[in-house]
């Protein structure tokens, strides 16, 4: 006798699902890393260079709408069975790097 969901969640498919829901996730973050680099190679040269520091805060919004995103595409069900729970950690320190790097004041 078979179950109509036998099939589903087997171990050995969870390799490959974990490959083609993790590629978007990577996919996501990629930008999210990129500006985080940026932000921590960013350095006003002067205590009065506002552009460059207004900059660095919108760079620093950008990276953190990024990772608000993945982090909610993290959190969708088929996300929560499958990924391990280590990609919740990317967000949260790429979020953190893009606070204080760009959004924090100071």
């Amino acid at each position: 006798m078979t179950y109509g969901r036998e099939s589903i969640d087997l171990p050995e498919d969870r390799g490959c699902l974990q490959w083609v829901l993790g590629v978007p996730l990577a996919l996501i973050y990629l930008p999210a890393a990129y500006i985080c680099f940026l932000l921590l190679a960013a350095d006003p040269v002067a205590p009065a260079d506002q552009h460059t520091r207004d900059d660095l805060y919108a760079m620093g919004a950008v990276a953190l709408c990024i990772c608000f995103a993945g982090l909610l595409l993290s959190l969708l069900p088929v996300y929560r069975r499958t990924m391990n729970r280590w990609w919740y950690a990317v967000p949260l320190v790429l979020g953190a790097i893009a606070y204080f790097g760009g959004v924090s004041p100071g």
